[in-house]
């Protein structure tokens, strides 16, 4: 629901070259959200490595990030990054739609900094988390 409301002309992901693709072979960035599980770290694992490179990853909302309210639960991974590097963190639960543009904007901003270096390079490049400034 806050993807959606990202969209809407109201925020204009669009102006900033946000653009929904549904094939991972057409994506440079996963924006995860929701509660991992780990029948599903798999598919995820396997999304990560069809996209081409340079590549990113957005975890959204608590449930992607800590695995929010079922953290302790058998099934749930304790965040997205256990299983894939993680370049933006959008904490909220749920995110704000305007949480979710800065947080493109950040990731934007970070592609600057290191000039699109393919994701395999990412020896001490640490996250940004959204709202830490």
């Amino acid at each position: 629901i806050e993807m959606a409301a990202s969209a809407t002309p109201r925020f204009d992901g669009d102006r900033f070259g946000v653009l929904f693709r549904s094939s991972p072979r057409q994506s440079d960035v996963l924006l995860v959200n929701g509660p991992i599980s780990k029948k599903f770290a798999d598919p995820i694992v396997r999304l990560w490595e069809q996209m081409p490179e340079p590549k990113y990853c957005i975890a959204m909302g608590e449930c992607a990030i800590s695995g929010g309210p079922y953290y302790q639960s058998y099934n749930i991974l304790e965040g997205v990054d256990t299983v894939i590097p993680v370049d933006i963190y959008i904490p909220g639960c749920p995110p704000r739609p305007e949480a979710s543009i800065d947080g493109f904007g950040k990731l934007r901003e970070k592609i600057i900094r290191i000039g699109g270096a393919p994701s395999t390079g990412r020896d001490g490049d640490k996250p940004i988390i959204v709202g830490d400034d």
